[in-house]
Formats: structure tokens, C-alpha cells, sequence
């Protein structure tokens, strides 16, 4: 479960007021790193400006596709959930793949979804409940009658959002994780924050506390828009990435850890 349609604005501030020259001290990232990740905040400006001006076919029934999501989503939002009864749905339809408590597997399909914020995940299962997410096995886990109704969706996703977080998520070989960090502070904080705990507004997910592997091959996926529903724009800030960007990035964010922050 890992889409999103960021308003990305990736030259801009990011929401926490840092400049993007100002770095932690733990990681310095070298003059080389910064002016690679700002080469690549150029190219990726242009390609939006171009798929600005784009028309796009099919337009009226994307609109009232996104309207019925929205409304699914709004729906299970206002609901009051019931983590007890998430944790038993969770169990009955989703730990074999998912892990119990949501902890995920090294397998880079297989999301963390512990401390996973709860109105990403109610936005994810609204998705799947229409079938707007491309894996099989999803539809197919979707498709129980105890996940239908948006009450289940509130439910798991209250549960999941309190889980016990994963000890240690598979984390990749360190080479390259000052221009990861550098990647991440000039493309993905103003949307992910600082802290990569993502928001609610806007259904951010937070890309803490999962596992190198599922970081790096949804990267490659949704740059090759192999996923359904996502931003165009978002899709081609991916594709500018070089390979020791791309690893680098996900490599930085498999060892961000810790509660997902309230916001």
C-alpha cells in the first residue's frame, strides 16, 4: 500500500522552514552530492513544466472516479474505529502476506505497515475496495466480505497505525547515504517532512520503518508508472534519479525509525 499524489514543489521550502543547505550533522552531504540532487530538481522541473500543458483524454471520468474515491475515503474518516476489530480483520485476511502485526517481510513487494499512518492506509484500502491497485493478490484479499464496508477500513487502519514498529528493517550496504539524504532533503521533505513521517493532509504516507528492499523497487515501479493512480509528476522525479540516487535515497529511509508523528 504505498501511493500518493504529492503537490510537489520540489525547489520550494520545505514545510518544516529548513533551507535546503542546512544539513544535520550527523551526515554532511559533499558539494558533488548537492549540486548532483539539485541537477536533478532542474530536469525534473522542465518534464513537469512540459506534462503541464499536456491534454489528458478521459479526463471527465477520472474526475468522477477520483470524486467516488474521495467519498469512500471521507466516509470511513468520519467513522469511530475500532482497533480490536482491525486487529481480528487484519489476522483473518491480511497477516499472511503482511506479517503479524503488520511488520512486513524482506520480500520487496511486501510493505511494513505497523506505525503506518491511519488515514494513508484508510485512503489505500478505499483504493483496493474498487480495484485501483494492479496486484492480484490484493484484489483477490480485497474481495472477503469482511473488507467491504468502510467500517473494516477504520478498523485496520486504527489498528495497524497503534502496531508494535518492526525492531530492525533490512537496511541496504551504506555507500552511498549522504546523497541519499542530500535526494531526500531537496526532492521528498516538503511533502514526507524532515522526519519522513508524512502528513494526513494530503494522505502522505510516512516512509519510516520499512525495509530497504520494498523502498527501492517501489522507486522503480512507480517510475515506470507500474502503479495504478499515481501522479505523473511524481512518477518523473523518480525517473530523473541516477541509480546511486535511487539507492542511496531508499538506503537513507530504511534507517529512519521510531513512532509515526501526529499531524
Amino acid at each position: 500500500m504505498a501511493t500518493h499524489r504529492p503537490n510537489i514543489v520540489p525547489a520550494a521550502t520545505p514545510r518544516s522552514g529548513r533551507d535546503h543547505t542546512s544539513w544535520p550533522a550527523t551526515v554532511t552531504p559533499t558539494a558533488q552530492c548537492h549540486r548532483a540532487s539539485r541537477r536533478r530538481v532542474a530536469r525534473w522541473t522542465v518534464a513537469v513544466g512540459a506534462i503541464a500543458f499536456a491534454v489528458v483524454p478521459g479526463a471527465p471520468v477520472a474526475r468522477a472516479a477520483e470524486a467516488a474515491l474521495e467519498s469512500r475515503t471521507q466516509t470511513a474518516l468520519a467513522l469511530t474505529p475500532d482497533p480490536k476489530s482491525g486487529h481480528a480483520r487484519f489476522d483473518r485476511n491480511c497477516a499472511r502476506c503482511h506479517g503479524a502485526g503488520g511488520r512486513g517481510d524482506v520480500n520487496p513487494r511486501v510493505p511494513v505497515l505497523a506505525g503506518q499512518r491511519p488515514t494513508y492506509l484508510v485512503r489505500q484500502l478505499a483504493t483496493l475496495s474498487d480495484e485501483e491497485r494492479e496486484s492480484v493478490n490484493m484484489r483477490h484479499a480485497m474481495s472477503a466480505a469482511d473488507l467491504h464496508e468502510p467500517q473494516a477500513w477504520a478498523d485496520i487502519a486504527a489498528y495497524l497505525g497503534g502496531a508494535r514498529l518492526p525492531s530492525h528493517p533490512q537496511t541496504g550496504a551504506g555507500r552511498h547515504l549522504a546523497l541519499g539524504e542530500a535526494t531526500y532533503r531537496i526532492l521528498c521533505a516538503s511533502c514526507h517532512h524532515d522526519d519522513a513521517g508524512g502528513d494526513d493532509e494530503g494522505f502522505v504516507p510516512s516512509v519510516r520503518n520499512q525495509n530497504f528492499a520494498y523502498l527501492l523497487s517501489q522507486m522503480e515501479r512507480i517510475s515506470a508508472l507500474h502503479r495504478r493512480g499515481v501522479d505523473e509528476n511524481f512518477a518523473a522525479l523518480l525517473r530523473s534519479l541516477k541509480p546511486d540516487e535511487a539507492s542511496g535515497l531508499a538506503d537513507y529511509l530504511s534507517r529512519q525509525h521510531g513512532p509515526t508523528p501526529v499531524r
